[in-house]
């Protein structure tokens, strides 16, 4: 299940990575990092695959018929195998909350590096290419060795002024220094163009120059290509991704004391934002306690400022409006951030419980599964385990997006899984206890033939009255 999933991650990135000449050290240190990180997907659905082959053999064989014969139940046949399964489930726990977040932070390092690196120059014919900092290649054709070059164009862009610079060339070869570092282009019987601006009193006369060679080197230095650019691991370590629980909890924490305090500061601060002047208040007041007096008051705020203070308070009043909404935008925009930490915090949280969890639970569905099919190898085992893991994921990941996109409480989204397969590892006991044979072609044939008898009698039965 594991070298599956791997599969799928390599061929998810391989146009990424692939041409750019990148060492089978490089590919098989990131596929062995992710593969770390794939545990935890794989064990559940290896644990399913594994309990339906497993007693699905055994009720082919009539092993499971000769134990119940003997007074043994299905319970009890499970039970050595269920404790191994909580074993099996705490060990994953332990593997997600202390080698997962390590595996995670070299993994997307790694891959970083190698999908924003250029380990190696691909020049094609009749596509410009501007992997080389400014500059713009393009070759009408090449040789088969990929050292003679025919009907070059050169854009030189490196003076920041825009494409002034211009090289055409008919034919060329391109080399490489011996350390190679240094790419040459050797170009034969072309024409070189430059535009140039020149300042005289105050105006901007624009020229050309033309230049015709023989031959010229155009040199390109290839530094950037040599190696790998490594990435500090401590800029990727603040991922939720790449914490354990400790670490969680403590940001969880940290995040909740960081919200209240954030709504004091803004109501404490935007009070700095809500003032008027003192004399201006004087004369305002006295306007309205005369205006109430006389019972003439009016609901225009701006009849009662003199003529001389009005502009002057509207400009003010103005100014504070565009601040004090400022100030709420930037506020509201961080409180938003610190409500989407939370839900990342809290998700992962409890994805490394959930998960080491699914383990045992899809053993309780697999067993009684394999009871039921009484099919062993590969077979129809594995389409049951396919199915069932397949609704098992879309659950999970649907009730994760559901939290992540505040939904569902981040509890019960991290848990839908769970809750959804629960009652089919009981019914499926129940029905491997009873003998039930649900997955048989006789069992849907005959109660298929049931149903139809019933709904014949039921017509008789209306016909005659």
């Amino acid at each position: 299940m594991l070298f599956v999933l791997a599969m799928q991650f390599f061929w998810l990135y391989m146009d990424e990575l692939i041409g750019k000449g990148l060492g089978v050290g490089l590919i098989l240190q990131l596929l062995f990092y992710m593969s770390a990180t794939l545990v935890p997907l794989a064990l559940p659905l290896a644990v399913l695959l594994a309990s339906i082959m497993t007693f699905g053999s055994m009720g082919e064989n009539y092993e499971l018929v000769a134990i119940k014969s003997s007074g043994v139940s299905l319970l009890r046949i499970m039970r050595p195998l269920f404790i191994l399964m909580v074993i099996i489930s705490s060990l994953a726990f332990v593997f997600s909350n202390s080698v997962i977040p390590i595996a995670n932070l070299k993994a997307y390092t790694l891959l970083y590096d190698l999908r924003s690196s250029k380990l190696s120059l691909s020049i094609r014919e009749g596509q410009f290419n501007n992997e080389i900092s400014g500059y713009s290649i393009r070759v009408g054709s090449k040789s088969k060795d990929g050292k003679k070059i025919k009907n070059v164009l050169i854009y030189d862009y490196s003076g920041n002024l825009g494409n002034d610079k211009m090289v055409i060339a008919k034919e060329g070869e391109m080399l490489s220094s011996p350390d190679k570092r240094y790419l040459v282009f050797r170009l034969y019987d072309g024409w070189r163009y430059e535009e140039s601006v020149n300042s005289k009193s105050g105006e901007n006369s624009y020229s050309q120059t033309r230049m015709h060679f023989k031959q010229s080197d155009k040199v390109f230095d290839l530094s950037s290509f040599t190696k790998v650019q490594k990435t500090d691991e401590n800029t990727m370590k603040d991922g939720q991704a790449m914490m354990n629980i400790a670490q969680l909890n403590e940001r969880i924490d940290s995040v909740k004391r960081s919200k209240p305090r954030e709504a004091e500061r803004y109501s404490y601060e935007l009070r700095n934002y809500i003032t008027i002047r003192s004399d201006s208040a004087t004369v305002f007041r006295k306007k309205i306690q005369q205006a109430q007096t006389a019972a003439t008051y009016q609901d225009n705020f701006l009849s009662y400022i003199p003529d001389s203070l009005r502009k002057q308070v509207v400009e003010i009043a103005e100014s504070q409006a565009n601040s004090t909404k400022l100030f709420t935008d930037v506020t509201s925009k961080t409180i938003e951030v610190y409500n989407e930490q939370l839900v990342n915090y809290e998700v992962e949280w409890h994805r490394k419980i959930a998960i080491s969890f699914a383990c045992l639970l899809l053993y309780l569905i697999g067993a009684p599964l394999g009871a039921i099919i009484r099919k062993g190898g590969i077979g129809l085992p594995l389409i049951v385990a396919v199915i069932f893991f397949v609704a098992y994921f879309i659950t999970s990941k649907s009730g994760e997006s559901l939290a992540t996109s505040y939904k569902l409480p981040v509890f019960v989204g991290m848990w839908l899984s769970t809750f959804v397969l629960t009652p089919f590892a009981f019914i499926f006991i129940r029905a491997a206890r009873n003998d039930s044979k649900m997955f048989s072609k006789d069992w849907y044939t005959r109660n298929f033939g049931r149903l139809i008898h019933i709904f014949q009698k039921s017509e008789t039965h209306q016909g005659s009255n």
